[in-house]
């Protein structure tokens, strides 16, 4: 079942419960879907794309959580936070800690990078084998800490 039908079942299931707040943010999330289709000119999105629009809106979020959290919008906070854990079932597994070490060491090696000069080359190597499954600010994190 792709992310899309996903999102129409539990729609369907967010209206018979009454869940204004899981239905508005699934609502949210078909109409991003539906606009970056239009953008790139297509009927459907594919799996990644659909992952990506949903990457971005999980970032968006999270970027405004810390901005609300500064400035002391605990009311905010509360809110965006639950659409955060709602868009974040629809994620695949996020990575620990460990699994992103090995997968950066591993991608090191194989493009033989032995500096931060490398720092581009590994980065567009990683990101498509941890598309959706990480923050990239964390992969970035990871690739300067293996990389110094």
């Amino acid at each position: 079942m792709t992310i899309s039908e996903r999102l129409t079942e539990d729609m369907k299931v967010a209206m018979k419960a009454r869940d204004k707040k899981r239905l508005g943010v699934i609502r949210m999330v078909r109409s991003s879907m539906q606009n970056e289709a239009i953008k790139l000119g297509k009927n459907e999105l594919t799996e990644e794309e659909e992952l990506t629009v949903l990457s971005r809106e999980v970032k968006q979020r999270k970027d405004s959580l810390q901005e609300f959290k500064q400035a002391g919008r605990d009311d905010l906070v509360s809110d965006l936070q639950q659409e955060i854990d709602i868009l974040n079932d629809y994620l695949p597994k996020q990575l620990t800690n460990e699994e992103l070490e090995t997968i950066v060491s591993e991608t090191i090696n194989e493009v033989g990078a032995d500096g931060k000069s490398d720092m581009g080359k590994v980065m567009s190597a990683v990101m498509p084998k941890v598309k959706g499954k990480t923050d990239g600010s964390q992969v970035n994190k990871e690739v300067m800490k293996q990389l110094s």
